[in-house]
């Protein structure tokens, strides 16, 4: 059983899945930020396109040709 435990704290390779998954978490986390915020961003401005848009009138364009 003391060989097992000494094996056990000698063996190293868990902690790089362990990494792995932290730095994945950590990806996740900021891609999630990041849309949050282009998100809110796109919505503010598709929303005073269409106000801006829906103010304009085509029939008085004027046409140059």
């Amino acid at each position: 059983m003391m060989n097992f435990i000494k094996n056990f704290r000698k063996d190293e390779d868990g902690a790089v899945t362990v990494d792995w998954v932290v730095l994945t978490a950590a990806v996740v986390g900021l891609a999630i930020a990041a849309y949050s915020s282009i998100e809110g961003g796109a919505s503010d401005l598709t929303s005073n396109t269409s106000s801006y848009l829906d103010t304009r009138n085509p029939a008085t364009v004027i046409s140059t040709e």
